[in-house]
């Protein structure tokens, strides 16, 4: 079984729980419902959680709702633990490369913080 955690800033910010407090009810509870999926499926189906490729193992969780695509984007730590670290709604074919650099930055920054502990 997987765990899904926030990512928060060196002082406190928490990008993805600022990016679901601005989606609707729906829509957060759309995406609610696929972070509990990822946690609770052995096998996750790719049209859920999948690696990108080309970066620096970020992953990312996919969730659409009705003509809204939204990603989350994170790293593993360990086998079971997932770090979703950046959020926004999709609105091109491809993730942009500025959404993917802002999710290595982070995962960056949270393994450096996680030595110092």
């Amino acid at each position: 079984m997987r765990e899904i955690i926030l990512y928060e800033t060196a002082s406190g910010k928490c990008p993805v729980e600022s990016f679901l407090d601005s989606l609707n009810p729906k829509q957060a509870l759309k995406v609610t419902w696929t972070l509990q999926l990822i946690e609770d499926l052995p096998k996750v189906p790719t049209q859920y959680f999948k690696k990108l490729v080309n970066t620096d193992e970020i992953w990312e969780v996919r969730v659409i709702f009705k003509s809204d695509i939204f990603r989350l984007l994170g790293f593993l730590d360990g086998n079971n633990l997932i770090v979703l670290n950046h959020a926004f709604q999709k609105k091109t074919q491809k993730t942009p490369k500025q959404a993917i650099r802002t999710a290595e930055k982070r995962k960056q920054d949270y393994f450096e913080r996680k030595k110092q502990l």
